[in-house]
């Protein structure tokens, strides 16, 4: 190759590493900064938008109300934490055990099950993309342990309940209880709780405002567990 393709190569591959590091960095700061500051938007929400306004798609409507941890019902913490990860409180990030299960499902051809924490899809979808490539599970990796190291668990929660989706352009445990329960998510009820953390797993397709007999079984699945997981060292989080 000539010196000058390999100098021009050389400064295009280094710009690259560069652009990528100066990323990380902004990451690394974002995550930090979101200790103290409400996300306004995430990368998860901002897809769903972007989507709906390019399908031009009939009906779309965004709803998204921050609502502190005081103003949010514990039984949505708890249902949320029985529903998706009941290690929640104990782990740092990653729950091996269900990664491991989920790995042996995988080598015996089953289908792949879930086994992100709560945390990992924090990081996820403030910050990501959808997908399973091994160069994004890496970033949502070291997205995860930074962002353990820097919140409390209960910070940790509270953005998740504010940033998860609840149905098409439904995102966060306010928009989702105004739009399903006409009511804010401080008055929750313990059933109506582990309903909506029942469509976690499928937003999309699982429907709250029109339950299933699989979401009712579900939903009863959750509540039983709340029971199991809803001690005082689910709600005791740090500040």
């Amino acid at each position: 190759m000539p010196k000058r393709r390999r100098s021009f190569a050389y400064r295009l591959v280094r710009g690259a590493v560069v652009l990528f590091l100066a990323w990380l960095a902004a990451m690394a700061a974002g995550v930090v900064a979101l200790r103290w500051i409400d996300p306004p938007t995430t990368a998860f929400m901002l897809r769903d938008r972007l989507d709906a306004f390019l399908n031009a798609e009939r009906g779309y409507g965004f709803r998204n109300e921050w609502r502190d941890w005081s103003a949010i019902s514990k039984h949505a913490a708890v249902a949320v934490i029985a529903a998706e990860d009941q290690t929640f409180p104990l782990h740092d990030g990653f729950d091996f055990k269900q990664i491991d299960k989920a790995l042996s499902d995988r080598q015996r051809g089953q289908r792949m099950r879930g086994a992100s924490t709560i945390t990992q899809q924090v990081a996820k979808n403030l910050f990501l993309w959808p997908g399973q490539s091994w160069f994004r599970k890496s970033l949502e990796a070291g997205l995860t342990v930074l962002i353990e190291l820097a919140w409390s668990k209960q910070r940790i929660l509270e953005i998740y309940l504010n940033i998860a989706e609840f149905g098409r352009g439904t995102w966060g445990v306010e928009a989702a209880s105004q739009r399903y329960f006409g009511k804010t998510a401080a008055r929750l009820t313990r059933d109506e709780a582990a309903l909506l953390a029942a469509v976690l797993p499928s937003p999309l397709r699982l429907r709250a405002d029109a339950p299933s007999a699989y979401l009712r079984r579900r939903q009863e699945w959750i509540l039983r567990q709340m029971t199991a997981v809803g001690g005082p060292g689910v709600l005791t989080l740090g500040d």
